[in-house]
């Protein structure tokens, strides 16, 4: 089966919005379903933000680096008198646990870390009813300069606001909520105070195979006739390796057919890699680089076949990918949209029932 569309809020009132950090607004897809109309929004790039501004025609889109004064002046007034809610997803990249970022003096150094204080700029200016803050897990723990020493944001923003608004954190698994992919996320949400947000009930995880076992069976190059879910090409070994790993497995396992440079060497990496995803599971967590076999658990189950080997030996489709994001398969998006920005959005973006279900808790 595949997962359900969220539907409208009923008899709620719509709420005033406004979006930072929005990448391609993938994240927002049922804002409007929970009450919400994100009236502007800004994005860096310019590639997220004509995405954003198709997908979400009728908000104004400031492109731009929001460090830039007139930039930030034009989400500002571009925000009018009342703004109801606001969201913030800023640049997760700088706060990475992996490689170079490891070490609190290394994010420290990193000014996609300091892009918060804008949105503090932002709630001091426009004083907004309800506030959410999204972003990794390590978000919360990360300390930043503030006043006369290092603080998490959740602590800085207790000192300045702790008399005006009620302010929580928690990190939470999408696939409790609904969504058929097991992806941490930290969420802060602050509201004035007096007013009641509640969080989300968990749920009954939803596996793979509930969420996407009903579309066709692919093989690489091949396209069926659903939008959007065609198959990768992919290398001679790549497919060789994977039509030799079994579900849930990595090709590293295989006796045989396991990867190998050019002068039969073996390939020296993590397990995660070359890796089948599990039919009965959620989903492992989206990454930018879902296009690659080679990147870390992106194959699609397979099927065992009667010659021993395993079916799809290939990377997940994009309608894969998005309807295991939560979004319906009969999604909005444009039909000339590149291949691989939309896989990079959907890496990088929060899964979009997710917000909808902590939104809906605004009473």
């Amino acid at each position: 089966m595949s997962v359900p569309m969220p539907l409208p809020a009923a008899n709620k009132k719509i709420l005033k919005g406004v979006s930072l950090f929005s990448s391609a607004g993938i994240g927002e897809a049922f804002l409007k379903d929970a009450g919400i109309n994100i009236a502007v929004a800004n994005e860096l790039l310019e590639d997220r933000a004509r995405l954003y501004a198709r997908l979400h025609p009728n908000s104004k889109m400031i492109t731009g680096d929001i460090l830039d004064e007139e930039v930030f002046k034009n989400v500002v007034d571009s925000s009018g008198d009342n703004v109801d809610f606001l969201i913030a997803t800023p640049p997760c990249q700088g706060m990475s646990m992996a490689g170079k970022n490891r070490d609190q003096k290394t994010m420290l150094s990193d000014k996609r870390n300091h892009l918060v204080f804008k949105i503090i700029e932002f709630i001091n200016i426009k004083k907004p009813t309800y506030i959410l803050i999204e972003n990794v897990p390590n978000f919360l723990k990360l300390k930043l300069p503030f006043e006369r020493g290092l603080f998490t944001l959740e602590e800085i923003l207790s000192t300045l606001y702790k008399d005006k608004y009620e302010i929580e954190a928690r990190v939470m698994d999408t696939s409790e909520y609904g969504v058929p992919q097991k992806r941490n996320r930290a969420l802060i949400k602050m509201q004035k105070k007096g007013l009641i947000w509640s969080w989300p009930d968990k749920q009954k995880p939803i596996s793979v195979k509930e969420a996407i076992g009903h579309l066709p069976s692919l093989e690489s190059s091949q396209n069926s006739k659903i939008p959007w879910h065609f198959a990768r090409k992919h290398s001679d070994n790549h497919i060789l390796w994977m039509k030799h790993t079994p579900t849930g497995k990595s090709a590293f396992e295989n006796p045989k057919y396991y990867p190998k440079k050019s002068n039969g060497r073996r390939v020296k990496s993590y397990m995660t890699t070359y890796r089948r995803i599990k039919w009965d599971e959620p989903a492992p967590t989206i990454t930018m680089r879902n296009d690659a076999i080679s990147s870390q658990l992106n194959v699609h189950p397979g099927t065992k076949q009667k010659d021993g080997t395993y079916s799809d030996a290939r990377v997940l489709t994009p309608l894969e990918l998005m309807i295991l994001s939560s979004l319906p398969q009969k999604w909005n998006l444009p039909d000339d949209t590149p291949e691989i920005l939309i896989r990079k959005c959907l890496g990088e973006s929060v899964p979009p029932l997710l917000l909808k279900k902590v939104v809906e808790g605004i009473k």
